[in-house]
Formats: structure tokens, C-alpha cells, sequence
């Protein structure tokens, strides 16, 4: 009993004395301070990537037309940028830097400015690349463009070549002199070399003139330019030879028309001298800055079989690495935006046929305003397309300055240019 009285009692003292203790309560606690955001970096923005470089091996130009032309093509996308490599404006040497690298099988050069002389030469070697299924995949026909240009890069039956601009041949005649209907059938080219050879003779003599017709026959690339026309591109070379002949020997013509190059041609002309010339269109510019006449005398038609071709071609290098590229620089340089800057910049010919009915190249040159000017851009013919072009106008030469001056018969001489052309 006594045992559970003591139990009793400890544990009423232990009620007690937790009874009587403090309630301690917890401290607040403190709040904590709110995380300051965690600001995510602005994402840095995407490099453009860069672009590819097409590099244009061109000769240089006294206007600011190609630099404007290759200025519009890299501001209109963003994929490639063309570099323009300046060349010399000796024609020679050019050739040669051209001829050096692409033998090498360089890739210095993605496009190329041609003489349209070497196109070829230069198709034959294998220094640049046939277009065909560009063009094909484009949409474009050889019929979009200058004929004599693209015919003067069709080799073995593939096209190589656009037109860069063109040059071509043609008939100046004083519209002050000639009859009103004999200049509407001029400038339409529904005439013969014989037709004006007569005319010639006919009107020689007439406001002050001294003779009826100059043209370009001395020993010198000029005659197979001028034997080009009067053969029809020499698919008539007796034909073409005979009225070339009979026109060199006619008193329309000055005793020593067998020497007569451009200048003697244009002096003659502009100085009001003859009747008729034929000549290229940089003798426009001549007559208005140097001429004794007036381009108000004058008057232009196309030549009786077309007018040969000069001026310069765009090839791509067969050994780009950036193929498709250049033929996106061609495409534009040689269609209508390209073509309407150089005409508008810098006054060149467009070698792009629905550039002929755009009002802003029609003003940019007071040619193209004239229908027989117009006549004679749509009509131009190559000169013979050979892989040893420089030799096989040698040799034309020869042959028909002695046919010329009387020296060598229309046989033989017909004989060798066909042969000569066949061969080559």
C-alpha cells in the first residue's frame, strides 16, 4: 500500500511541475527574401550565311553600266554575290589571260565576257559549258535573243552562249538625197546588193557627194565582216563574191576602196563625201560630233542578208565550282532587267529582243528609235563559228582580197573559201 501511495505522489509532482513551466513558443521565423528573376539571355541573332561568290571576268567598262548591273543582281537575293574581275580592254590579251587559265583547268573565273569571235574556239577546247537545259529549265528560246549572237555560240549543235551586247553591221544612206521610196525600201531590207549598187551609181554625185557607197574591203578582219554580208552568212559564196565584185569594180565606189577600213569609211561619210556606207553604229556618234552633215541627213537600214555580228558574248567555265550560281548572274545579265541597265547605264545595244519594245532603252539610244535600225538588230548573222577562228580569217582573207583585186578568178577563189570553211 505504501509502495502505490508513493507512486501516487511522484507522479503528482510530476503533473505539477510540468503544469507549472513556461510555454515556450517558437520564434517566427524570419520570411525569406523573394528570388530575384533569373533573366534568360536574349538569343543572339542567327549569322547570315554567307554568300557564295560568283566571280565575272569582264573587261572594263568606261560607263558605270556593269558595276550597276552587278550591283542590282547581289541586292536581289541573298544566296550569291558577284565579284567583277577586271580585265584589259585589249581584246589580244585578254583572250590570252583567259586562254592560260581555263587550259590549266582553273576555276579563277565563273562567267566570262567573250569576244564573240572565240566562243568557238572556246566551246571546241572545252572551256565552257553548254546551256542548253539551263535554258531549257528557264524557259527561255534561243529565239529570245540577238540571232547573230547566239548563233555565234552554237557549236556541234549545242548553245553556249547569251549575248552580252551586241554589235553588228549595217547601212547609213543620206535620207536628204535618196528618194522617199527608195528609203522606205532600205530600211525595210527588202533590197539586193545589186539594188544598191544601182542606187549607188544613180545617186553618187548628188549634194555635194563624191561617191555612191563605202564599205570596208582592204586585207583586215573588216572584209570578212563585209564578204559575210554579201554572201548571206556564205551559204552564196559565188553568188555573194560576184556582187561584191561588181560593186568593188562600179564607179559607186572610190578607185581605192581595196584599202578602206572603218575610219576611211566613217571620214568619208561624215564628211559628206558619199551616199551610202556601210558601217557599224559607233559612226552614228561620229557624225554628231565630228560630221560635216547633220544626223538630220541621215538615216539607217538594215544590209540585204543581215548585218555581221560583233560585240560581246556570256559563257560559263566549264570547271566552275558554282555552276549554278553563274547561270543565275547570266540569266539576269543577259534577260530584261540586266539588259535594261546596261542599255539605260551605259548605252549598249540589248541583246535581249523584248528589250527593243521597252520605252527606257528605246530612249536610252536615239537608234533604237529608228525602224531601220530596229530592222537590222533582228536580222544580224555570225561569222563563221571555228575552233582556229584567227587562222581561218586569215585565210579567207587572202583568197578574197585577190578575188577582189583581180588577181585570182571567182572559181578558185570560191573553191578555197568553201573549202577553208568546211575545214574549219
Amino acid at each position: 500500500m505504501r509502495k502505490i501511495l508513493c507512486l501516487v505522489l511522484v507522479l503528482m509532482l510530476m503533473v505539477s511541475a510540468f503544469g507549472c513551466a513556461e510555454t515556450v513558443e517558437p520564434e517566427p521565423e524570419e520570411p525569406e527574401a523573394p528570388e530575384a528573376p533569373v533573366e534568360e539571355p536574349e538569343p543572339e541573332p542567327e549569322a547570315e550565311p554567307e554568300r557564295i561568290v560568283i566571280k565575272f571576268a569582264a573587261q572594263a567598262d568606261s560607263t558605270p553600266a556593269t558595276q550597276a548591273v552587278i550591283d542590282a543582281f547581289n541586292a536581289s537575293q541573298d544566296k550569291y554575290t558577284v565579284e567583277w574581275l577586271d580585265m584589259t580592254n585589249d581584246s589580244g590579251a585578254m583572250r590570252e589571260q583567259l586562254v592560260t587559265s581555263l587550259k590549266a583547268g582553273s576555276a579563277d573565273y565563273d562567267v566570262l565576257s567573250l569576244d564573240v569571235v572565240w566562243a568557238g574556239e572556246f566551246a571546241a577546247s572545252g572551256y565552257i559549258e553548254p546551256i542548253d537545259q539551263y535554258m531549257k529549265d528557264a524557259g527561255l528560246k534561243i529565239s529570245d535573243f540577238n540571232s547573230g549572237s547566239m548563233a555565234s555560240g552554237s557549236y556541234n549543235a549545242k548553245q553556249y552562249v547569251l549575248p552580252f551586247f551586241p554589235d553588228l553591221g549595217l547601212l547609213y544612206f543620206r535620207k536628204d538625197i535618196v528618194s522617199e521610196e527608195d528609203a522606205q525600201k532600205l530600211e525595210s531590207g527588202e533590197y539586193t546588193f545589186a539594188e544598191l549598187q544601182a542606187m549607188a551609181e544613180t545617186y553618187k554625185g548628188q549634194g555635194g557627194t563624191e561617191a555612191g557607197f563605202v564599205y570596208q574591203s582592204a586585207l583586215y578582219e573588216g572584209l570578212i565582216c563585209n564578204a559575210n554580208e554579201f554572201t548571206a552568212n556564205f551559204t552564196d559564196v559565188s553568188g555573194g563574191l560576184a556582187a561584191m565584185k561588181a560593186m568593188t569594180d562600179s564607179d559607186a565606189t572610190p578607185e581605192d576602196i581595196l584599202n578602206y577600213q572603218e575610219g576611211d569609211t566613217h571620214n568619208s561619210f561624215a564628211q559628206g563625201k558619199s551616199v551610202f556606207a556601210r558601217n557599224w553604229p559607233y559612226q552614228w556618234g561620229v557624225i554628231k560630233s565630228e560630221g560635216a552633215i547633220t544626223t538630220d541627213q541621215v538615216s539607217v537600214a538594215p544590209l540585204p542578208n543581215g548585218g555581221s555580228v560583233g560585240g560581246w558574248l556570256l559563257a560559263m567555265n566549264k570547271n566552275s565550282a558554282n555552276k549554278e550560281g553563274a547561270w543565275a548572274f547570266m540569266q539576269f545579265l543577259a534577260t530584261a532587267e540586266g539588259q535594261k541597265i546596261m542599255s539605260t547605264k551605259g548605252g549598249y545595244l540589248p541583246g535581249f529582243n523584248a528589250c527593243l519594245q521597252d520605252a527606257d532603252v528605246v530612249a536610252s539610244n536615239e537608234l533604237l528609235s529608228m525602224e531601220g535600225f530596229q530592222n537590222a538588230l533582228t536580222s544580224t548573222i555570225a561569222r563563221p563559228v571555228s575552233d582556229t577562228y584567227a587562222a581561218l580569217s586569215d585565210a579567207l582573207q587572202q583568197d578574197i582580197h585577190k578575188f577582189l583585186s583581180g588577181s585570182q578568178d571567182l572559181e578558185t577563189t570560191a573553191a578555197n573559201v568553201e573549202a577553208t570553211i568546211k575545214a574549219g
